[in-house]
This record gives structure tokens, sequence and C-alpha cells, in this order.
């Protein structure tokens, strides 16, 4: 701005003291202004261009002044300045039109301009001035997301899960494609609370009470409940949703699918059918195995077929367990409460159980399994159960030795306060079991001290072996 040009009279933002004055502020401000702003005569030549336009297009004024408009239009949108003259003819503002312009190296420059006619004292339309912004940015924004969106529509529509996003309150307002194709809804109708409407009337009240409490509570959800077809036909899915939260950890949105499990369901039903089969022929052969020993054995030690009796219960128990889990494993405390179900009326007294909740797999269940059985039958014939007042502690943990982060299954069984204790003249199978059977199957170290004071047994085993992971709930 020159340094002698000043603004508007001072008592008035709108009053100059002369007009050229008045004609000096204006070009200021054009010549200052970061749009392009040319006007042009009524056929569209040229008549001003300001430094703007210059930096825009790259024409100076001196190129470009006296010029036809259209030598800014690209050939094939030479429609668009037919239809701006003819609506400047007319008095009328052609407002914010995007559109593209040339540069002068014959790129194009994407554009946001506004055309307002200009009038003489007479109120006569006598040319057009025109502001053009540079949209550049602008565009490429919208272009990444657009491409963004269109990204994240082909996962969601292309994923094997039904999915929908809630508001912060837990109203739906978008679901994926799938979710359309499967009940055959419109979103109209599944918008707020509509998918009750495809909900089994058996669980609809179920699933409202849990799904809202997560709304409530900001909860991640998971649920399993049967969902309509467009067919009629009601399949299982597994559900989940979890908030969306943002810097300041305020929910501002929920995401949840939901996955068919119908075929899953079923499978593991038949699996349930055919372990349940196998369990029963099992006990069916270890009530054969038992029958024979006992026929056999008849005129043998009775102490031998009871002692064998009592085993093959123990090994029953723990596949009644195995059973229960799929046979892929057990509640480490789930075992040790199965084998010592016999003293089930000294536990929590006498028979004391502490440790945190592990698992253990199916090969190291069997193995423990035996040799708890034999510790608690052994404590209650010549132990710390053996008496009225002697007690067991059985304490288990996972730890962490060494350089390896996997822990191991620390467990013990220690006997107090029954008859002095010594060590066995001989080795039998219960020393086998407790000692040999869980040192393979946890690669453990097993220790066995025969205090006077009381037996304890300890296994240490190696990280991870004999372990498997908490199944959820």
């Amino acid at each position: 701005m020159p340094q002698n040009l000043a603004p508007p009279g001072k008592h008035s933002l709108l009053s100059f003291n002369t007009a050229s004055e008045n004609n000096a502020w204006l070009a200021a401000i054009i010549a200052s202004s970061r749009d392009a702003i040319v006007s042009k005569t009524l056929d569209g030549t040229i008549t001003s261009w300001n430094p703007a336009a210059e930096r825009m297009f790259g024409f100076s004024a001196d190129e470009i002044v006296g010029q036809t408009i259209r030598k800014l239009v690209p050939n094939r949108l030479q429609h668009e300045e037919d239809a701006i003259l003819s609506a400047i003819r007319k008095g009328e503002i052609v407002d914010q039109m995007e559109t593209v312009r040339l540069h002068k190296s014959g790129a194009e420059v994407p554009i946001s301009v506004t055309i307002s006619p200009i009038l003489d004292e007479q109120g006569k339309v006598v040319g057009a001035s025109k502001i053009a912004r540079d949209i550049s940015k602008e565009i490429e924004a919208r272009k990444q997301l657009e491409e963004s969106e269109a990204r994240f529509r082909t996962m969601a529509d292309n994923v094997s899960q039904l999915a929908w996003m809630a508001d912060r309150n837990g109203l739906i307002f978008w679901y994926n494609k799938r979710w359309f194709d499967y009940t055959g809804t419109t979103l109209s109708e599944m918008e707020g609370w509509g998918w009750k409407s495809v909900h089994h009337p058996d669980h609809i009240d179920r699933v409202v009470d849990r799904i809202q409490h997560s709304w409530d509570t900001g909860e991640v959800w998971e649920d399993t409940f049967p969902l309509r077809s467009k067919t009629g036909e009601y399949r299982w899915f597994l559900s989940r949703a979890m908030p969306i939260r943002n810097e300041e950890g305020q929910i501002k949105r929920w995401f949840g699918t939901n996955t068919d499990i119908t075929e899953e369901r079923e499978r593991q039903e038949e699996i349930a059918f055919l372990m349940g089969e196998i369990n029963h022929r099992s006990k069916n052969l270890l009530t054969m195995v038992q029958s024979i020993a006992r026929y056999t054995g008849r005129d043998v030690d009775p102490q031998f077929i009871s002692n064998f009796s009592q085993r093959l219960h123990s090994l029953a128990a723990s596949h009644d367990l195995l059973l229960k889990g799929g046979w892929r494993g057990m509640s480490l405390e789930d075992l040790v409460r199965a084998q010592l179900r016999h003293l089930d009326d000294l536990i929590g007294e006498r028979i004391r159980l502490t440790g945190p909740e592990i698992w253990v797999d199916a090969k190291a269940a069997q193995s423990l399994g035996m040799a708890l059985f034999e510790l608690a039958t052994n404590a209650a014939k010549y132990g710390a159960l053996s008496n009225e007042t002697g007690a067991v502690d059985v304490n288990w943990s996972l730890t962490i030795s060494g350089d390896d982060p996997t822990p191991g299954l620390n467990i013990s069984w220690q006997e107090s306060g029954g008859p002095p204790v010594s060590p066995p003249t001989r080795r039998g199978f219960g020393s086998v079991v407790i000692e040999r059977m869980c040192k393979s199957a946890f690669s453990s170290e097993i220790t066995l001290d025969f205090a006077q004071t009381g037996l304890t047994w300890t296994l240490a085993g190696k990280p991870g072996i004999g372990l498997i992971a908490m199944p959820a709930d």
C-alpha cells in the first residue's frame, strides 16, 4: 500500500474526502487481496487484473488485459462462460461456482469463483467483476477423504461380519452392506432401536438389558443370540461392540460386529455329543477292566483290588472334567477338588486350597490328577488326615525364572499335624505316579521330603509346559 495513502475519512468508514482517495483506497484493497480479482466487459474482454490473479494464472497484467477471458477457459468448459455472461447481462450473480481454469503453463487450476455484474450510475450492467480462489488444497483434501471413505466402505462391505455404528447413547446410525443383505431391511427401518425387529422374541429382552448396560457404563459388549434373515431363518451370531473414545477419553460412538457362528455351534454340539459318547464308552471300558480285575484277582489280596478300583475312579473323574472342557484342559482348582472329592468334608478346614486361576492341558491334568489322588489316599491312611488334628495345605502359583518370561507351574502339597513321618521302605505304583508321571507331563523337578513333622511334595514345572490359556467366559 502506498505510504501516502490514508484510509477513509475519520468521521465515517464509508466517506472519502475526494474521489481520487476513494479510487486509491479501492485499488489498494484489490492489489492486496489474496484472491484473484478480475473485471471484464460484457463480451468477456479483460479490463483489470490484480497481482493475485497473476500469481494464480501466471499471466501478468500487461499480457492479459485486453485479451478475452475465454483464454483461461478450457475448450470443454466454454459453455460455462456462455452461461456466466448470459447471467451477468440479466444482472444476476454467479455465486461460488467451482470449476477449473487454465494457467499460463496449460495446467488446470481448480477455483471457486463468484462473478457479479458491474453497474453504471444509471444502474445499467456494463461489465462483470470476478473473485476467484484457488481450491487446489481443498480438492486434494476432498479426494483423500473420498478415497478414505471408499477404502472404509470396501472393507466394511466385504468383511464376513455384519457391522454397525452407534452414537454415544447407543442409537445405531450406520450398517454395512452385509447387514442389509442378510436381514433384507433398510436403514430407515433399522435406525435407532429398529434392529430389535430382527431379534428372536425369546432373546430380545436379555439382549437389550445387556447392551443397555454397556451403553450406560462404557463397558465392552459381547453376547450371543439368533438374528432373523430375510428368508425368515434364524442364525446364531457372536456379537461384540467397542466404545470409540476421543483424546479426553469420552465416548464418541460405538463400533459393533455380528459374526455368524451357526455352523460353529453345530460343530461344537456334534463334538460334545461325540465326546460324551467317547467318555461313556471309556467309562464302560474302565468298568469292564475293573470287573475283569476283580474276577481275575478274586483269590488275590483284596486290598489290591480296592486300590486298583479307586485309581480307576480317579482317572474317570479327570475324564469327566476333560469332557466339560472339550478335552483341551481344565482348571487346576477343579482338578484338585475332583481328586479330593472323597475328602470333600475336610476341604476348607483341614484341607486348605490356595492359588490363582490356572488351566492345565489334558495330558498334564491326567498325570497330576492321579498324583493328587495318591497323595490324598496316602494322607488319609498314614499321613496328616489319618488323625483328627492333621492338615494339608495345597498351594499353586505361576513363577518366572531366568531370562524366559513364560511362567511355569509351581504346586506344593504340605502335610502337618499328623503322625511322625518316616521314608517308605519300598516304592510302589503310587511312588511312580507321584514322581515320574508328573515329571514327564510338566518337564518338572519333583521333590519329596519325608520330614518327621509332615510330608512335603513339590512340583516346579518348566516355563509353559502343561499349561494352557484360560478360556474366555
